[in-house]
């Protein structure tokens, strides 16, 4: 790069001109005249969401600085705006509690402690043991790792809530298999190895309730829209069997486009052997992480079967045990350096402005123009599904974080749900709905995870998306098998 096209240091920035654009938008909505149906809190929520879709569209903004704009925005649009049918104005006090509100949901509180307990994993150094050791089990002929790749992906989706930090975790090990196999890091082999990681991940944030922040910011609307949510082994038995077909889908995927230079690669396993002995043993602070991510699972499992304890509270109650002096792995400082608190807030801004389009009615407003524009009130739950989820996986093409994507949409969708009423399971379709959120297949911006392997430089954009779109392809394939079989039996669809 030319120093003539590079800013002198501490020369100000372009003001982004999607920043222009968004503002434009939102004044755009809040200044047009109100529609009938649709309240002034109604219309204004509806002109931030506008400015926050175009925002997070663009990346024109880092997430938790957009988040705390919108927390800005929603104070001051809600606050001057009638508090109900008469003159009498909210306030901005008032404004400002709502649009704070999602920081008091107990999904945000799942989520944060669900990033401190990836940071016991860490700090212990339990998720590289269980990758080693599955990897040392696995053999190393190229089939072998990437199997092992895949059933890595699966152990710490159970264990560590973060998709991101799973492959934070994951990726510094297939690096140094690909490494110790004396393969080029651009090879076919190890650009395979660097995407199922990746797409696997996103697999399994649809299996496991616990894996990923989209799925709690999608128990949080569902609390606040009907009061109640699926059981974390509810959504276990409607999205693990998904996401093992997809994984085998996958697998054969990569296979087939992406076949490797070479079958058998000696070396590889002696590389894993030596790196689990150079950890030692167990320590014994890894064995408390271990039961108490072993009770937890217990917990999560038969809850509502055996006892009627939240998983909210009971990862809270592990996550506690874990910082209890003598007992526990972690100090408050590693948790304050290793956690990424832009995440909690662009959570709970997430919230908070979904529970403000809930509030005012502007989501129920949308839900009335989009089964309207749809026809969805001639279609069956299968066609509504088909329909809903098809959309969902189109737009999620221009964002790059599921969970701004469900921050925005979820609502409406739930929404439209209770709009068309009938014979609607409006939970157990917002949850599998929920599912297609992850399918951030296509792109490498598409989610965090990602990006992060697509920093290894062993594979380009062509060819994560040359096995992406196969896999949305087939992935929406099945998600229609699955509406009329497995979701079908268990009341879903």
């Amino acid at each position: 790069m030319s120093t003539a096209s590079t800013p002198a240091a501490g020369a100000a920035r372009p003001f982004p001109i999607a920043i222009l654009v968004a503002l434009v938008a939102a004044l755009a909505v809040a200044l047009m005249p109100t529609p009938e149906g649709l309240s002034i809190a109604g219309q204004r929520i509806l002109a931030i969401l506008a400015f926050a879709v175009i925002v997070w569209l663009t990346e024109a903004l880092d997430y938790a600085v957009s988040s705390v704009l919108i927390v800005a925005l929603m104070a001051l649009a809600l606050g001057t705006a009638p508090a109900g049918t008469g003159p009498e104005m909210l306030g901005t006090g008032k404004a400002l509690a709502k649009a704070l509100s999602g920081f008091s949901n107990s999904a945000l509180a799942l989520v944060a402690a669900a990033l401190f307990l990836s940071v016991a994993m860490t700090a212990t150094g339990l998720d590289r043991r269980i990758a080693y050791r599955t990897l040392n089990r696995v053999g190393t002929t190229a089939r072998g790792v990437l199997v092992g790749a895949i059933a890595v992906t699966i152990i710490l989706s159970l264990m560590v809530p973060s998709a991101t930090a799973r492959v934070a975790c994951v990726v510094p090990i297939m690096s140094g298999i690909i490494a110790a196999f004396g393969v080029d890091k651009r090879s076919l082999f190890a650009a395979s190895l660097m995407i199922v990681v990746a797409q696997a991940t996103s697999i399994w944030n649809m299996g496991i309730m616990t894996s990923a922040a989209q799925n709690m910011l999608t128990i949080g609307f569902l609390q606040k829209s009907l009061g109640d949510t699926p059981a974390w082994s509810e959504w276990l038995i409607a999205g693990a069997p998904y996401a093992i077909v997809m994984s085998v889908v996958l697998f054969v995927l990569t296979r087939k486009l992406m076949p490797p230079e070479k079958e058998s690669i000696e070396g590889g396993k002696e590389a894993v052997r030596k790196a689990l002995t150079e950890m030692g043993p167990m320590t014994a602070a890894e064995w408390r992480v271990l039961i108490t991510i072993a009770l937890l699972i217990a917990f999560w499992v038969t809850e509502k079967q055996l006892h009627e304890i939240d998983t909210t509270t009971v990862t809270i109650v592990g996550l506690a045990v874990l910082f209890l002096p003598r007992i526990g792995v972690m100090t408050w400082p590693q948790v304050q350096k290793q956690v990424p608190w832009g995440t909690i807030v662009v959570f709970g801004v997430g919230i908070s402005l979904g529970t403000a389009l809930l509030d005012t009615k502007a989501a129920m407003w949308l839900a009335d123009i989009v089964v309207k524009a749809l026809h969805l009130e001639t279609l069956g739950s299968f066609g509504i599904f088909a329909g809903l989820s098809l959309f969902l996986i189109l737009i999620h093409i221009g964002f790059a974080s599921a969970t701004s994507l469900t921050s925005a949409l979820l609502p409406i969708m739930i929404a439209v749900l209770q709009r068309l009423g009938g014979d609607i399971n409006v939970m157990g379709m917002t949850m599998l709905l929920g599912f297609v959120v992850s399918f951030g297949f296509i792109l490498p911006i598409n989610a965090p995870q990602n990006m992060v392997c697509l920093g290894t430089e062993t594979f380009t954009s062509k060819q994560f998306t040359k096995i992406g779109l196969w896999l949305t392809l087939l992935g929406y394939g099945l998600l229609l098998v699955f509406a009329l079989t497995w979701w079908k039996f268990l009341g879903y669809i």
